[in-house]
């Protein structure tokens, strides 16, 4: 593969758990900014569960790309299209922390090597349960997926529904957007990139959550 590729950097992975006392603390502080009391009986357990929530919505800075794959690497003499669409994904927009959602389409080309099917959509999460934002989402799926794999091309195609933008701002419900990252011969062939394109138009149903 001639492109060059970001190589996912360890210094990403963060060590330390989410601490639980600081997120307790800072939702008590919001809640009594907004107006609210934090002691009323419907609200004393929910900086409890605000800061399991962030746990787990936060999971993919704490995720072990090494035991992610878990070895799941198989040689293979296969070089036609591996493709895995319809990846749903949850994450949080990293300007006002709501959640944007959607669907991811991954697609490679192998030279010699395949990864096991249910690592990518594993992929897709890792990147996805961070502050993020889609397009900076779509390209670390591309570059880890291409230096752990070094495929001949990968297509990632990502469409999402932004709830900062549906649900304020300029309100608009409908609105999705939608972000690519083509490696490899993905960007350099466009038989190869019409191709992946076409498979995920097929057939697809509308973004409903």
């Amino acid at each position: 593969m001639k492109d060059k590729v970001r190589v996912y950097e360890a210094a990403e992975l963060l060590n330390e758990p989410v601490d639980q006392s600081e997120i307790q603390e800072a939702t008590r502080q919001i809640l009594a900014a907004v107006g609210e009391d934090p002691q009323r009986e419907g609200l004393l357990r929910t900086p409890e569960r605000i800061g399991r929530m962030y746990a787990e919505l936060t999971a993919g800075y704490r995720q072990d790309p090494v035991a992610l794959i878990n070895d799941a690497l198989f040689t293979v003499d296969y070089d036609d299209m591996v493709l895995v669409r319809d990846i749903e994904f949850f994450s949080l927009c990293e300007h006002h922390m709501l959640p944007f959602m959607g669907r991811a389409h991954v697609a490679y080309i192998p030279d010699g090597r395949v990864i096991g099917l249910s690592k990518i959509p594993r992929i897709v999460d890792m990147f996805a349960q961070r502050l993020q934002v889609q397009e900076r989402m779509t390209r670390q799926i591309a570059d880890f997926l291409c230096s752990t794999l070094e495929p001949m091309g990968a297509g990632i195609v990502v469409e999402g529904l932004h709830m900062c933008s549906m649900m304020r701002g300029v309100k608009k419900h409908d609105a999705r957007m939608t972000t690519s990252a083509m490696v490899g011969s993905f960007r350099s062939y466009p038989a190869t990139r019409q191709e992946f394109l076409d498979s995920i138009s097929r057939d697809a149903e509308p973004l409903h959550f």
